[in-house]
């Protein structure tokens, strides 16, 4: 499959991941309808969308689960249709629940692990000390895994991901029930992967786990990509950004409300809404303006659109009733 070209010509920075016009379909429903990515090497890509919209189906085909019905992608160079046995030699994967066997010690999954990949006694042992140390859970590697709480357990799980030394990991919603600050350890675990060369393919519903985290972001919905792009280059196409002005006396809030014809006003709190992109100019010339008016702000807020914003604005409830002007202007 050819590696596809950029805007000016020249070819992009090899794909840990690449996928064209990918396709699946169970009976009449597309699940996917022709999918496009390039992954680069070393980064999180984070795929969101609705219940429904192909997150898991995505995961699936490129890690060799299920087969798509038509398109190429490809794995760490590896075609997934005709060289599943070198995909499956270059990646990791991890679903939505751990996949732990209960009555072993973290210790024997681990070395379970090695023994289905072949490591070797030896080096399988090798490998699972380095991993429970790495995961902080050596000293517990001699409890059973039944005994572990949710964040313990997604730990162990990963480092059994890891015992192969993947290329790429596919985390399949990693974080799923787990509480705040078991999801905040496991993303500092996601950084240190990457940080080692690791490239990370992260579904998600969660957006500031995305947010946190992702390279690069697209949002999938009625089987295709409706949008990708920076977390920041995202929320930076969706209308709403405003600067929020709230003025001690009534005086000042009507010249300032002159100076900004356009603005949203709140007169029980004696403040307006101004529409800017929140730039540094664009708040200079702010300012700027109201200096002309001789007025002086009490105090002023920033509001940018977030993740939540754009994922509602392209996926709506979930059914295609977004706006095409709205999919069009993130595509």
């Amino acid at each position: 499959m050819p590696t596809p070209r950029q805007a000016d010509g020249s070819h992009p920075s090899p794909a840990a991941v690449s996928t064209a016009d990918l396709r699946k379909s169970y009976g009449d429903k597309n699940v996917l309808d022709g999918i496009d990515l390039h992954i680069p090497a070393g980064t999180v890509f984070a795929l969101l969308g609705p219940n429904g919209a192909g997150k898991t189906t995505t995961v699936q085909i490129l890690s060799t689960l299920i087969s798509a019905d038509g398109g190429h992608a490809q794995v760490a160079g590896h075609d997934v249709a005709t060289s599943p046995d070198g995909v499956r030699a270059a990646i990791g994967v991890t679903g939505q629940f751990a996949a732990l066997d209960d009555l072993l010690t973290a210790e024997e999954n681990l070395l379970l692990m090695a023994d289905l990949l072949r490591l070797g006694k030896r080096e399988g042992k090798k490998r699972a000390k380095e991993l429970l140390e790495r995961f902080g859970i050596a000293d517990v590697a001699g409890n059973r895994a039944a005994t572990f709480s949710g964040g313990m357990r997604r730990r162990l799980d990963i480092a059994m991901t890891l015992v192969g030394d993947p290329q790429v990991i596919f985390l399949d919603e990693p974080t799923t029930g787990l509480d705040p600050r078991s999801r905040r350890t496991m993303w500092e675990t996601v950084r240190s992967l990457v940080a080692g060369g690791v490239t990370v393919f992260l579904t998600t519903q969660y957006l500031e786990e995305a947010d946190q985290l992702a390279d690069r972001i697209a949002v999938l919905d009625g089987g295709r990509i409706v949008a990708e792009g920076t977390a920041e280059e995202l929320k930076a196409q969706i209308p709403g950004s405003h600067v929020r002005l709230r003025f001690n006396e009534l005086d000042e809030y009507e010249r300032a409300a002159a100076a900004f014809p356009g603005a949203a006003r709140d007169d029980e709190n004696l403040a307006l809404r101004v529409a800017s992109d929140a730039g540094m100019e664009a708040l200079r010339a702010l300012f700027d303006r109201l200096d002309a008016a001789g007025v002086r702000a009490a105090d002023f807020s920033v509001h940018t659109p977030d993740l939540d914003d754009v994922f509602l604005a392209l996926t709506g409830d979930g059914t295609d009733a977004t706006p095409l002007h709205v999919k069009e202007t993130l595509r």
